[in-house]
């Protein structure tokens, strides 16, 4: 899976963001073609090449004609909805306005309908976010990932007046995402910066585990102490497989441990199910006794640390716990491929586990078999074994699935 990880140590605007992606290998030329199928005249794209703090960037910008245009969200979507863009380039591209909206509704208590875009509904913003939501696409990225966000301090001029940094309708936009200062007396992440990011990103923290293959610089216009550039990296997200030790696969992932004494027992099925559903790699549950000597459970998670967030979310929301304690461990596991075996009675999903090149565990998805157990009205251990067969047998097809 190619994913891109936004590297925010200078904040992040539209412009910037544009900048990165042609940095790391979009085409200008493949840009303003897409960008054609909006429909709109009146801008021009400026792209050059600057140095900042002695690292070359890519310096993007929109020129345009029109001054004090103010739209509407509904403006904002008549043109979107009346272009010839690509239907995941325009649902995406909404999908930003519309958090914005919602953003600048909320601070100004109207109607989302209501709202008067000032900055982001000119021309240029138009352009910046459509030009993100292009660039991603068209550079292939599934996934992105971004770091902490510095959103910096003081004040800045806007239609308003002078207001306090973070604007409100960037802060509005970065509630659940990790924020700090970052030390400038500037503006580091712009309304429009924070809308594409907060939209697009899936995750912000520590980098995924990836093996990079373009990196790409986009300049800011202001001068700070330390390089005003937004770097992203694109390249195959590492499916955690670590490295190989005596044969076997080696990585860390993170232990959750939580003691409950006072649920419903019939919560865990339901929890465990949110847990897996969100990324967890086991979920188990350990009888023990507690206080007063009052029987209980201990629930376990072993997860990797980018889905941490979201198991301590499912955690504290679903399970009375008022607390849990975490700590690193490390895993030697066998190599894992996932297979699709076409067995007489139907396609079974089937983890087999290798060591040193040789099959030594094979386990068909017990759902998978349970249901055509239930279609053919055989004994379930008939299936599995049917499965297992076809994974030994390797000149009948086999089709490799992602888990």
């Amino acid at each position: 899976m190619k994913i891109a990880y936004f590297d925010c140590f200078s904040g992040i605007s539209g412009d910037m963001a544009v900048g990165a992606l042609l940095d790391a290998g979009l085409k200008v030329e493949a840009l303003e073609k897409e960008l054609k199928k909006l429909g709109l005249s009146g801008y021009q794209l400026e792209v050059n090449k600057v140095v900042k703090k002695g690292i070359s960037a890519t310096q993007f910008k929109v020129k345009i004609k029109e001054e004090g245009v103010e739209r509407r969200f509904r403006d904002i979507l008549d043109i979107l909805e009346k272009s010839k863009l690509d239907e995941e380039v325009k649902r995406e591209t909404k999908k930003i306005f519309f958090n914005m909206a919602q953003a600048e509704s909320k601070i100004h208590q109207k109607d989302i309908d209501k709202i008067h875009f000032h900055e982001i509904g000119g021309l240029d913003s138009i352009i910046d976010i459509t030009s993100a939501v292009i660039g991603v696409k068209t550079l292939g990225i599934e996934e992105i990932y971004s770091s902490a966000l510095p959103v910096g301090k003081g004040f800045v001029k806007c239609a308003h007046g002078l207001i306090p940094v973070p604007a409100p309708a960037t802060l509005e936009l970065l509630k659940n995402i990790p924020i700090y200062s970052g030390g400038i007396e500037s503006e580091m992440i712009t309304p429009t910066g924070a809308a594409i990011i907060s939209t697009l990103a899936k995750n912000f923290g520590e980098r995924p585990l990836m093996k990079i293959e373009r990196i790409g610089y986009g300049a800011g216009e202001k001068e700070f102490a330390i390089p005003n550039l937004l770097r992203v990296s694109i390249g195959e997200k590492v499916l955690n497989d670590g490295n190989l030790k005596d044969g076997y696969v080696n990585d860390e992932a993170v232990l959750i441990e939580t003691n409950i004494d006072d649920m419903n027992p019939e919560f865990y099925d339901y929890i465990m199910d949110q847990l897996f559903s969100q990324g967890a790699l086991d979920v188990f549950l350990t009888p023990i006794q507690m206080k007063k000597n009052r029987p209980a459970h201990m629930l376990s998670v072993i997860v990797y640390e980018q889905d941490l967030r979201e198991m301590l979310e499912v955690l504290f929301s679903e399970s009375t716990t008022l607390g849990v304690r975490i700590r690193e461990i490390k895993r030697l596991r066998l190599a894992q491929q996932n297979f699709i075996a076409e067995t007489k009675y139907g396609k079974i999903k089937v983890k087999v586990g290798i060591f040193k090149g040789k099959i030594k565990n094979i386990a068909p998805e017990y759902e998978d078999c349970k249901k055509i157990a239930k279609q053919h009205k055989i004994p379930l251990k008939e299936v599995y074994e049917e499965a297992k067969k076809v994974i030994r047998l390797t000149s009948l097809p086999v089709t490799r699935f992602k888990n």
